[in-house]
């Protein structure tokens, strides 16, 4: 499966912040299981995703 380097902008609990991933399509649903993994289950709160192919 090919991936691309994308940057997934979000909220977490309410502050911005952003993170390089691997993924395949860029989609939402992808974004938001990348960024559970990176921040586990900590029960923070993950809003506002948009990913983007990083430059």
């Amino acid at each position: 499966m090919q991936t691309t380097k994308y940057v997934i902008k979000y909220k977490l609990n309410g502050e911005r912040r952003f993170e390089f991933a691997q993924l395949s399509s860029g989609s939402e649903e992808e974004a938001r299981a990348a960024l559970e993994i990176i921040h586990g289950d900590a029960g923070d709160t993950i809003t506002d995703i948009k990913a983007s192919k990083a430059l």
